[in-house]
């Protein structure tokens, strides 16, 4: 039976395989589709926002454009409402209508889509299942679920909220502005178990160690007999945005098997961070690989995490939710 074809964008025709799939080399056209001069204003829009605002000649190195394309760029934004420009300093900051993107982001679930493969991925490698959650206001939301097994116990679902407190989101409280930290300390704080911590001196020094190390691992807290490994996940502007774990029964997650799985943890929070545009520091990245290959002992691993440079303090968290 003669093979059905099609015409690529080159005008070839290029065959299908007998089973109606395309022919495995189609992968590569997808090139085909990138357009130069959105991939080049996309640059300088992530540029805008990590050293903005910011005059042309600053925006153009950061992109990595000319300053011709970078003007004729911008001033197409302009009129858009995507950018806007000081002509007294000549500084060009981000315009208004992205905040009408970001809510729709936001709406249409960005972040959540974004994170599942890493989700997912995690995962496969822990054999647990994986958690997302965000900062609202002063609780911490569930608003992803990669469950590895039907058959293990979720501790939590999307669109839980909880306190900031106690377990992983106490890493988002952590990286939350200091108003927020002092608002939450003030408060009578719930204890969901024996374990759960509640003296807020004790949790402000927490959160402080928290920042320094990079990671938080936490038993009993939130729910008993479940352990957490948490990381932080960055957007382009270095700020915590969320945080990322894996939770599982107390009976897996003997020592030294939490410590194990951080470096797959961090590693899968560092490489959503860059998906979501952030600049994570290679060392991080680096010993988390270096550990899952068994190249580096536990311990050595954790020590070049806990070494690396410490991103962004806490401030405005992204557009994202």
């Amino acid at each position: 039976m003669a093979q059905a074809s099609r015409t690529n964008g080159k005008g070839r025709s290029r065959p299908r395989t007998g089973n109606g799939a395309h022919d495995p080399s189609d992968a590569t056209q997808a090139r085909d589709y990138n357009i130069a001069a959105v991939g080049r204003a996309l640059d300088l829009l992530e540029a805008l926002s990590r050293i903005g605002p910011a005059p042309l000649a600053a925006l153009a190195s950061e992109a990595r454009c000319t300053r011709t394309a970078g003007f004729r760029l911008l001033r197409t934004l302009e009129a858009r409402g995507f950018a806007i420009q000081d002509e007294a300093r000549g500084m060009w900051r981000l315009g208004a209508r992205w905040g009408v993107l970001g809510r729709a982001a936001v709406e249409q679930g960005a972040l959540a889509a974004t994170a599942m493969p890493f989700l997912a991925a995690l995962g496969k490698t822990s054999g647990e299942n994986a958690y997302l959650r965000v900062r609202d206001g002063l609780e911490a939301e569930t608003i992803a679920i990669f469950q590895t097994d039907p058959g293990l116990r979720v501790y939590s679902e999307v669109g839980k909220r909880q306190p900031l407190h106690a377990g992983s989101s106490r890493l988002l409280l952590a990286h939350a502005p200091e108003a927020v930290q002092t608002q939450v300390l003030a408060q009578r704080l719930p204890r969901f178990t024996p374990a759960t911590r509640t003296d807020a001196a004790w949790i402000a020094a927490d959160l402080q160690r928290i920042r320094t190390r990079g990671y938080l691992l936490t038993t009993d807290e939130v729910v008993a007999g479940a352990a957490t490994v948490a990381a932080p996940v960055r957007d382009a502007s270095g700020q915590v945005m969320a945080v990322l774990s894996v939770s599982a029964p107390t009976m897996r997650m003997r020592p030294p098997r939490p410590r194990s799985l951080l470096p797959i943890v961090l590693d899968a929070a560092a490489k959503l961070s860059r998906a979501l545009g952030a600049s994570v520091p290679d060392p991080v990245i680096r010993a988390a690989e270096s550990a899952r290959k068994g190249g580096t002992s536990a311990t050595t691993s954790h020590d070049a995490m806990a070494a690396a440079p410490v991103l962004a303090s806490p401030g405005p968290h992204s557009i994202f939710r």
